[in-house]
């Protein structure tokens, strides 16, 4: 046992000199003193990555901020620059920064962030005061104050959102601190005076300022300025009226604190706090009510070209900010609005009242209901109200703004229409009335229940001057005038008789005005047209006499000659229709459907001699830094608005429209269609003393009368009828009822307007005729005398009647007159044993008669 521990050798190892880096630091990491503060660092840094995840990861970029462009409203504005809508939702106008007044930003500071100047982003004293109000108010179901600075603010409404809780608040002020390294101070108080929301649908302090005070900012008092610094902290409650005190009470703090930071004196101060508020009721953005229907269908074109909402593009309506120019002529408005509802009116007096205009469900109250349906007038001194109540002797009405009035009894004693007993027996609580003062108490009124549309063009350009849809847009938005599909009558023939002079005829061709009829098949038999009022066939006549006296046998005959299939070509091609009508004889005389707007234009084609015009209601298009961003290529005159002449030729535009009727045969139309205003259906406009063309028309039934015409400056049309067509009694004619229309508006549109004549293009030869028989007159003048013998008639090169052609031409006729005869009485007997009456068959096939 001793020898082997004796044997047993024990070895101490030490660490040289030479030991290295990863053996000393092994050591060492084993020791508390190093391994506390690892720990530490390592927890730090996952604090840091799990924080970047949880608040910082998906923060918008601020970068955004730099090329931020707030939703703006479009702004609407006639041919004159004259502002007449505004398409928005929300009220916003944006400024620059140096645009707004330096006292209403030390207000907004004063009220806001005294210290904005001051801090980077975050005031870290006022946010630790949040902080312990947060924490002191947990469970209590009260909402903390907030702390943010003006930075924050700009981070929470343009960036993040308006949620309650710690993690957006930390988000701010991470994205806050970024805002400031990225933007100025100037250009983030720019952001905010401009976004902010403060109450009435307005966001910004300019379009507040417009909200609550009709006035713009640099126009504003020093209380006025500083109420609007109190709108941040509560927009929907200090501007309300019964909130009056409260908004008082805020006010005179946000300049005590003005005063305490130095911005204004005491004598400012002392001031402005003894001033009422001060505040405008809430007013429309609609600025010109009598356009509704213009402003409205320029609104449709600029949602189908840039789409509704900011989702849709950078240049949407209700977003875009866009600035548009519109062709509306204010004053031509005025007059085509006034005549086309005093014509509805007239025509409809004397037949009762129409109805209530809505019934509304107000049994929770009236003021929400009536406010939500938007409905209004805009004619004379009448209003829209709402029956609130009725009693035995008088009813209570209310208006939009709040305010009710009494009607009593007597004020509503007209009949009901079609169902006897008087209105104020039909009268309940929730009809929505029309209704008009008098002397201090309010009588009803009936808005008519007949209808129609007009529309006036300018035939150089095409530019749509006014736009009427109906008696009033805010009561019916439905646009007559471009939406109601109607019969246009004999309005139509002078596209017919177009087609006849582009194919070989002229205004002094002779056509039999006798009986016409049509073998078409064993089934339908024989179809015979008559002329309006069943009035027997005249003779041979020239094509002049028929359009002039609107002879339907004598349409159709040149019809038939020309080729139907020609005829509706033309009425396609001059945009009567979007497609080919079938080739029927009865859409010669009318049968087919279109539009007022479309019937103008194609009037106006004719008096521009036959050069195409698209019509249109917008001149152009500005985005909000003010490029035209349409018509594309777009190029301004740059010479058209020069003080003085310098010497150089007039700056004339381009005519690029393309030639779609033959320029003579548009100028012979143009031309016989002032024989209709001088002795033909429209003698009521000869008295306007000036080269008018035009033409009367009246629908089968008669469901429409209509009249289209104008003069080289300006065309207009308008119809009369019931939305769902209905007879309007056998005395409705286009001149009795639509023609006096047009000269109401004619009279107050054309006055002082250049006395023009229509302008007959290279190659038309105007030779002297006979009026009656078309022939060639060589001793005789043309006088001023509408019933002259003599008379000027536009021709064709080479096409002007001579004597030999006008006798043969009469033989031709006479044979013709006499074989008609024959035919109609062959078709007369056939017509007993195969078909229902003439009369059946022309109600069923429509047009004028």
């Amino acid at each position: 046992m001793a020898d082997a521990d004796a044997n047993n050798v024990n070895f101490t190892l030490q660490r040289g000199e030479g030991e290295g880096f990863g053996a000393r630091f092994a050591r060492v990491r084993r020791r508390w003193w190093f391994r506390l503060p690892a720990i530490l660092a390592l927890l730090s840094g996952l604090g840091v990555v799990v924080g970047w995840l949880v608040f910082a990861r998906d923060l918008p970029s601020v970068d955004a901020l730099k090329a931020y462009e707030p939703p703006l409203p479009t702004s609407v504005r006639s041919a004159d620059g004259t502002p007449i809508h505004s398409y928005a939702r929300e009220r916003r106008v944006e400024l620059d920064y140096a645009e707004f007044p330096p006292l209403l930003v030390r207000a907004f500071l004063a009220a806001e962030d005294r210290t904005f100047f001051e801090h980077h982003g975050v005031d870290f004293p006022g946010f630790a005061g949040a902080v312990v109000d947060y924490v002191s108010k947990m469970g209590s179901g009260e909402r903390a104050r907030g702390g943010s600075t003006i930075t924050q603010q700009v981070a929470k409404n343009l960036l993040i959102g308006n949620e309650y809780s710690p993690t957006r608040k930390i988000r701010e002020m991470i994205l806050a601190w970024r805002i400031e390294d990225a933007l100025t101070k100037q250009q983030i108080l720019e952001l905010y005076l401009n976004g902010i929301p403060m109450g009435r649908r307005s966001f910004g302090v300019q379009a507040a300022a417009r909200a609550y005070f009709d006035k713009d900012v640099d126009r504003l008092s020093l209380p006025e300025m500083a109420f609007l610094a109190t709108l941040p902290k509560a927009p929907e409650s200090y501007g309300r009226a019964a909130n009056a005190d409260r908004a008082l009470e805020r006010r005179n703090w946000v300049l005590s604190g003005m005063l305490r930071n130095g911005f204004i004196n005491q004598r400012q101060y002392q001031s402005a706090i003894g001033e009422p508020l001060g505040l405008v009721d809430q007013r429309s953005v609609t600025l010109q009510s009598n356009a509704g229907y213009f402003v409205e269908e320029v609104r449709r074109q600029l949602i189908d070209r840039y789409g509704e909402k900011a989702a849709e593009g950078p240049f949407s309506v209700y977003d875009g900010g866009l600035w548009v120019r519109t062709s509306l002529d204010p004053k031509v408005q005025e007059y085509a609005t006034d005549a086309l509802r005093r014509g509805l009116l007239r025509f409809d007096s004397g037949r009762g009242w129409s109805g209530p205009l809505k019934t509304l469900d107000i049994a929770d109250g009236w003021r929400g209901p009536l406010a939500a349906s938007n409905m209004a007038l805009d004619f004379e001194n009448w209003r829209v109200g709402v029956v609130v109540s009725k009693g035995s002797d008088s009813a209570e009405i209310g208006f939009a703004d709040g305010t009710t009035g009494e009607m009593p009894r007597w004020g509503a004693q007209m009949p009901v229409r079609s169902k006897g007993g008087t209105a104020f027996a039909a009268l309940k609580a929730g009809d929505v009335v029309a209704v008009a003062p008098d002397n201090g108490r309010w009588v009803l009124r009936s808005i008519p229940r007949v209808s129609g549309g007009m529309v006036v063009e300018d035939p150089r350009t095409g530019r749509i001057l006014a736009m009427q849809g109906g008696f009033d847009a805010r009561i019916d938005s439905f646009n007559r005038a471009t939406q109601a599909m109607r019969q246009p009558g004999s309005t139509i023939k002078p596209v017919v008789y177009t087609a006849a002079f582009e194919n070989g005829m002229s205004p002094s061709t002779i056509i039999v005005d006798g009986p016409f009829c049509v073998y078409q098949g064993a089934r339908l038999g024989n179809k015979c047209f008559r002329n309006f009022g069943n009035s027997r066939g005249a003779g041979p006549h020239t094509i002049r006499w028929g359009l002039e006296q609107s002879r339907n046998l004598m349409t159709v005959q040149a019809a038939n000659r020309t080729g139907m299939d020609k005829v509706v070509g033309l009425m396609q091609r001059i945009g009567v229709s979007d497609t080919k009508y079938a080739p029927y004889l009865s859409f010669a005389l009318g049968a087919g459907e279109t539009t007022v707007q479309r019937m103008v234009n194609a009037y106006s084609i004719l008096a521009n001699n036959g050069r195409a015009l698209t019509p249109s209601v917008i001149d152009f298009v500005q985005n909000r830094k003010g490029d035209v961003i349409w018509p594309e290529r777009w190029r301004a005159c740059e010479r058209c608005n020069m003080p003085d002449w310098d010497g150089k030729p007039m700056p004339r535009p381009r005519v690029r429209a393309r030639q779609i009727v033959d320029p003579v045969s548009a100028y012979q139309m143009t031309h016989v269609m002032e024989g209709v205003i001088q002795r033909g259906t429209a003698t009521i406009l000869r008295d306007l003393g000036r080269p008018i063309m035009g033409k009367t028309g009246t629908s089968s039934g008669p469901t429409d009368v209509w009249f289209v015409g104008g003069t080289p400056q300006m065309i207009a049309g308008l119809y009369l009828g019931y939305d769902k067509p209905a007879n309007l009694g056998g005395y409705a004619q286009g001149g009795t009822i639509a023609a006096p229309i047009f000269k109401a508006f004619a009279t107050k549109a054309w006055e002082g307007m250049e006395v023009l004549p229509f302008r007959a293009p290279p190659g038309t030869r105007m030779v002297r005729v006979d009026r009656g028989s078309g022939r060639p007159v060589t001793g005789a003048w043309p006088t001023d005398d509408p019933k002259a013998s003599v008379i000027w008639e536009a021709f064709k090169p080479e096409s002007e009647p001579t004597r030999q052609r006008r006798n043969r031409e009469a033989e031709a006729a006479a044979k013709a007159e006499a074989a008609a005869k024959a035919k109609a009485a062959a078709a007369q007997r056939r017509q007993q044993q195969q078909r229902p009456s003439d009369s059946d068959f022309l109600q069923r096939e429509g047009g004028i008669y």
